[in-house]
């Protein structure tokens, strides 16, 4: 069954006409470069509104960017969950990274189309860059302990959002083992207080303020 961009708006009510019209095309464009370069597993494809743009905008439950910040998506893949909040958060810069090039390209053709003046994306790993952000978002790339060091240092130390700068993570499943294992001050938010589909049921954010 595929899923459509309506429910976005169940859950963000207030977006412009512009962001309807961006989250809308985003079935259209990721279906195109999809057949040619494979980002998103072709049986989510249906579901790509609640499987990969709110499953991005789960982020957004807990922490509302602001007007000047910068955001770090690691290991972007196809642009999850960068450009969701990037049409989300249009005051907002972000910067999508993926060590993989054919990705990258897709990123840059998806954001092209939509228009999206608020983001730039980098063929490079993390631990390359010598920026620093306000926050560093990422989706299961890997096991915390492992995610944190190619980002230590990377974040600025000082605050212009209600939420610390940090990390905001998207991951699933039991997470008590691997937040142990990392030694980070952790906090989690299930996204099943947010979102209703049973999907949503063992997905959540983790926050690791800075």
């Amino acid at each position: 069954m595929e899923i459509t961009s309506a429910i976005i708006q169940k859950y963000f009510p207030d977006l412009s006409s512009q962001q309807i019209d961006q989250f809308e095309r985003l079935y259209e464009l990721y279906s195109f470069w999809n057949a040619q370069i494979n980002v998103v597993s072709r049986k989510d494809i249906d579901l790509l509104y609640e499987r990969h743009v709110l499953h991005s905008l789960g982020i957004a439950k807990v922490c509302r960017f602001t007007a000047g910040e910068t955001v770090l998506d690691v290991g972007t893949g196809g642009g999850f969950p960068g450009i969701p909040l990037a049409i989300l958060f249009p005051e907002t810069s972000f910067h999508l990274v993926d060590s993989i090039g054919k990705k990258i390209k897709v990123v840059n053709e998806v954001s092209s189309a939509l228009g999206l003046t608020n983001l730039r994306a980098d063929h490079l790993r993390a631990e390359q860059l010598k920026e620093s952000y306000n926050f560093i978002v990422s989706r299961a790339v890997t096991r915390l302990s492992e995610f944190y060091p190619w980002i230590k240092g990377k974040i600025k130390k000082q605050n212009i959002n209600a939420l610390q700068n940090g990390i905001l993570y998207l991951k699933g499943g039991d997470l008590e083992e691997e937040i142990a294992e990392s030694g980070l001050p952790a906090q989690l938010f299930s996204l099943a207080d947010f979102f209703e589909e049973p999907f949503f049921e063992t997905k959540y954010v983790v926050y690791i303020p800075q």
